[in-house]
């Protein structure tokens, strides 16, 4: 089995704001976009014919990929539902046998290896343990290896989530006769008008069909709100930096003998760590980055290319920077920031921030709460809360804060908008937004009469 499908063409709404000017897969973690963890993984193991069914921001995907040979990427233009966009690969399948990821979703290299050793037992389903509520999911319930329970979003019935599959083509057939809504949902659930390949998956299964049950070893990163973001890059940046044993140093690449180190680097090509920085546990740098001028830096962390890291700034364990960025003068920083962001003047960032957002001085972002609660989020009207992640901000692309703007836990702010300087913002900022004070001033005469001459 050499040829898989990646499904790529929902909205993403509940990635917003991130899901605004690109397909939530690919959003960066640990400065790889999420649907590049299982392409790559397939090509380095012999599958030659990957095609990614990709919707509104198809032209991203396409850019990315455009180096790589045996990946095509074809476009569901008005996707209704992951089996449609599914059957809209068909023509592209040759073999009896085939692998269908979730683009969103990163998958253990040794869980994706597990679920190619069924194909001689197709049709058959990665499945995780659910993390939250069952009625998160599209979920099912297991006997051993197969499954004899499928329903949507139910509210205490299944155990498990589906994360990715392997089918035979006769599939296909199977496809055409969706529903094209999800039928087997305990009552009083309301799903949408939307056609998924569980359905299609519970049909067979009703029509006598065993469908083969492949437990994940692994956790299962299902990239679906913007927590789920951080807490990806949190471990997997984990997993790479402590997978180092000794430095690796790239051509050109160097480090100052006044360079206090206390663990591993990883430096790619005429990167440099400059004169009294400190790092404190293992790293991984790209290309062209310097570390200077006292920067301190916690382990777990991974640096991009072409980056400016100096004067003083403080970054913490398990954060990524993007390519392009510049974190300077006494800056904090804490979570995931994508490409070209610059922080540049004393200040705390404490979350997800989209590429090219340029932060005034002494921007802060909260990160606790005075009531030591857990901040409630509204994803699509919904309210949803994380333990873990919740609390910080949430930043779409290019857009800007003012001087001294400061952002209270688990706000949100939309693509293309500004927070004004002195701005205390409590509240989610949709797109295309600016938010800014408008103060009232008190003028008086004043001079020497008031110190009694």
């Amino acid at each position: 089995m050499k040829t898989a499908v990646i499904l790529a063409a929902g909205k993403g709404t509940k990635a917003w704001p991130y899901n605004g000017v690109r397909s939530k897969t690919m959003i960066p973690v640990s400065n790889k976009p999420v649907i590049a963890y299982s392409a790559d993984y397939l090509i380095e193991n012999g599958f030659d014919s990957i095609t990614i069914v990709a919707g509104e921001f198809a032209q991203g995907i396409k850019n990315y990929f455009r180096k790589y040979e045996g990946v095509r990427i074809i476009e569901d233009k008005e996707p209704s539902g992951t089996a449609f966009s599914l059957l809209k690969a068909e023509e592209y399948v040759k073999e009896d046998t085939f692998l269908v990821l979730y683009g969103d979703t990163i998958i253990d290299g040794s869980d994706l290896k597990k679920l190619i050793s069924y194909a001689d037992r197709a049709p058959a389903a990665l499945i995780e343990k659910h993390k939250d509520r069952p009625i998160q999911y599209v979920g099912c319930t297991a006997d051993g290896d197969r499954i004899n329970c499928i329903l949507g979003h139910s509210r205490d019935d299944t155990t498990h989530h589906f994360c990715g599959f392997v089918l035979n083509k006769s599939i296909f057939e199977a496809l055409k006769c969706n529903s094209g809504i999800f039928t087997s949902t305990d009552v009083g659930i309301m799903p949408p008008k939307e056609g998924y390949i569980e359905m299609t998956l519970c049909d067979l299964m009703n029509d006598g069909v065993k469908i083969t049950a492949v437990q994940a070893d692994k956790e299962v990163f299902d990239i679906d709100r913007p927590w789920d973001v951080l807490k990806a890059n949190y471990i997997i940046n984990q997993r790479r930096c402590s997978a180092l044993t000794e430095n690796v140093l790239a051509d050109g690449a160097d480090i100052d003998e006044s360079a206090d180190i206390n663990g591993f680097v990883v430096l790619g090509k005429n990167s440099h760590i400059g004169k009294n920085v400190t790092i404190n546990g293992n790293i991984i740098v790209g290309d062209n980055t310097n570390i200077t001028c006292g920067a301190i830096i916690h382990g777990d962390t991974v640096i991009g290319n072409d980056c400016r890291i100096r004067n003083y700034c403080f970054i913490e364990s398990g954060t990524t920077i993007g390519n392009g960025c510049i974190v300077s003068h006494c800056a904090e920083l804490s979570g995931l920031i994508m490409d070209n962001v610059f922080l540049y003047h004393y200040m705390e960032i404490y979350g997800l921030i989209g590429c090219s957002v340029d932060f005034g001085a002494a921007t802060v972002c909260g990160t606790l709460r005075f009531d030591d609660g857990i901040t409630v989020h509204n994803v699509k009207g919904r309210k949803e809360t994380d333990p873990l992640f919740g609390d910080a901000c949430f930043i779409g692309d290019y857009s800007r804060t003012g001087v001294n703007a400061v952002i209270m836990p688990g706000s949100k702010v939309g693509i293309y908008s500004i927070i004004g300087a002195g701005v205390l913002l409590n509240k989610d900022v949709p797109d295309n937004t600016i938010i800014y004070n408008e103060q009232n001033l008190v003028e008086k005469k004043w001079g020497p009469e008031k110190y009694g001459w």
